[in-house]
């Protein structure tokens, strides 16, 4: 049985994972709410990744998956753009994740091999207008995570999924009526809005050993976004 950290675990993508998990891995759910997670063989962890410092004590020493999912989606066009916009998406996607990851360091050198999920986007590497910010924060998500598997290896795996636009409550202003879903999902090959369940998925072979010759990679989630032309 492994142990492992979600980081926001307690809705949308992560509470999907959370379900996949519970039984045959101790989960632990760090986030500011648990009212998704009360009636599931989970253990909670109060905590606000902007403002709170993680409390190893709650942990134990050994930790086999860490996935982070705190994040923002802010499209807006650039000029209409201040600098705290920038700041605050590099806070939660990136600064944030960086003084986790520091934290639980220990505890992820304590396993066999411990496997860390992080989460991109299709922006970082699609030039796409209104993601300045985003794909910024993004694109140093996946700058790290390669630099970080390589420093790592062989004794933690880094990988990142970078989706399109999924329907989770963070992407609920774009995705709110049926009209907003069709656009959203003829812009894919696929034709089709992701789910949480289909990133939950991809996070948890990366968690198992089943991955375990799997390192430093960006797996592009997205219904063929990134690659295909329609």
């Amino acid at each position: 049985m492994k142990n492992i950290l979600l980081i926001g675990g307690s809705y949308g993508i992560g509470l999907s994972l959370a379900k996949e998990l519970q039984f045959e891995n101790k989960v632990f759910i760090a986030s500011r709410s648990n009212e998704n997670i009360l009636d599931m063989n989970v253990t909670h962890i109060p905590f606000d990744v902007t403002t709170d410092t993680f409390d190893l004590a709650l942990l134990p020493d050994s930790i086999d998956g860490l996935v982070y999912f705190p994040g923002s989606i802010n499209l807006r066009p650039f000029k209409a753009l201040k600098m705290e916009a920038f700041e605050n998406d590099m806070q939660i996607n990136f600064f944030s994740m960086v003084k986790l990851v520091q934290t639980v360091l220990p505890n992820l050198t304590a396993s066999a091999q411990s496997s860390v999920v992080l989460f991109s986007s299709v922006a970082a590497t699609m030039g796409m207008p209104f993601h300045t910010s985003i794909a910024a924060a993004k694109g140093a998500v996946e700058g790290f995570a390669k630099a970080f598997a390589a420093e790592y290896a062989p004794k933690i795996r880094v990988n990142v999924i970078a989706p399109s636009l999924t329907d989770t409550p963070l992407a609920n202003k774009f995705l709110n009526s049926d009209e907003k879903k069709e656009k959203s999902a003829q812009r894919n090959p696929l034709k089709k809005v992701g789910a949480p369940q289909d990133l939950a998925q991809t996070a948890s072979f990366l968690l198992s050993d089943k991955s375990n010759w799997i390192t430093g990679q960006v797996f592009h989630v997205d219904g063929g976004m990134s690659t295909l032309l329609i």
